[in-house]
């Protein structure tokens, strides 16, 4: 396929902008839309040599469309991500400087904690100890709904979680950040926050809850892939992308 930047290209490109992180499915309905839009061939299997070209013209600005992993469902997802910032500093044309230091204190919570999640609580909190102007506790609840809209956080019971947009975003900056406390998995090599941990103290290898479903699907006994011994937790099921993407 031609490196060349066309109308279809840019137009997917409009879209991610737009939209910020968008999964797999909707990216392949996008891609054939996009061409089909400007009658250029379209290639089913085309559609990361496409990104390719466009992540071409991106590079001098510093930008990519970035591929990562969900880590509630497993499914992929495309990211538009800012190269050229790898801090939370990237989002300061966003959000005011108190508001940034309650999301690296979230961010200290989810990362550092067992289960890679945070509580409204524990999050309420923490803006005990701000060193910038502390926020009430209906301007903290404001912050934590805008950054769940803005896809950096996800919210489930009143419980906090990264998002696959802030995952694949804010890896580097996390790598760097919290080298004695991130979790790698086993499967697929990437950052885990909500995984499974092998119990054999030898052992303690980390999987992803989808890699999880993945790896042992089928399997009527299931043992850790490293250390072989039972592995105890409840295996998810494997969850499949819908059939027809959402407009």
């Amino acid at each position: 396929m031609s490196r060349q930047m066309g109308e279809s290209h840019r137009r997917f490109l409009q879209t991610m902008m737009v939209s910020g992180v968008i999964d797999e499915q909707a990216a392949k309905a996008l891609y054939q839309y996009c061409c089909e839009t400007h009658h250029t061939q379209y290639a089913p299997d085309k559609l990361e040599d496409f990104i390719d070209t466009i992540n071409s013209r991106l590079q001098p600005m510093f930008m990519q469309i970035r591929k990562g992993m969900s880590e509630n469902n497993g499914l992929q997802y495309y990211a538009l991500v800012n190269m050229a910032e790898t801090d939370i500093t990237r989002m300061s044309s966003d959000y005011a400087d108190n508001e940034l230091e309650l999301f690296r204190k979230t961010l200290d919570l989810i990362v550092c904690s067992e289960n890679g999640k945070a509580s409204s609580t524990d999050i309420l909190n923490s803006t005990d100890s701000m060193t910038t102007r502390k926020m009430k506790k209906s301007e903290t609840e404001h912050l934590l709904s805008r950054l769940v809209h803005d896809k950096w956080l996800s919210e489930k019971r009143g419980e906090y979680t990264l998002s696959t947009r802030c995952i694949i975003e804010m890896e580097p900056y996390i790598r760097t950040m919290y080298q004695d406390h991130i979790k790698v998995c086993h499967i697929c090599r990437n950052i885990a926050f909500q995984c499974q941990i092998c119990e054999n103290p030898t052992c303690g290898i980390k999987i992803h809850n989808p890699c999880v479903a993945r790896y042992f699907k089928g399997k009527s006994e299931p043992r850790c892939p490293s250390c072989d011994d039972f592995w105890p937790h409840e295996i998810p099921e494997v969850k499949r992308p819908h059939s027809q993407s959402r407009r």
